[in-house]
């Protein structure tokens, strides 16, 4: 397992110092869990990120619509007068 420092706002590291103490757990595992459960919400786009084709898709969508041959989410809207 490695190391690491994170810097923390002193609000927030009182905090999470109170809750460790607390719980009579070790901040590390409380900061280890918070990041877990980071990574689950954010797996959809960990898959997306190291699919090359996927990636690829968007970055010739982004490229259609800085070049104008593809027209923004928001601006297709207004021409079509949608709302959100």
């Amino acid at each position: 397992m490695g190391n690491t420092t994170i810097r923390l706002p002193d609000d927030k590291l009182r905090m999470l110092r109170a809750i460790s103490g607390y719980e009579n757990r070790p901040m590390s595992r409380i900061v280890e869990e918070l990041l877990d459960d980071y990574l689950e919400r954010h797996k959809e786009t960990q898959e997306i990120i190291s699919c090359k084709t996927s990636m690829e898709s968007i970055r010739r969508g982004l490229e259609d619509e800085k070049s104008g041959k593809m027209a923004s989410l928001k601006k297709a809207k207004k021409i079509l007068h949608v709302e959100d």
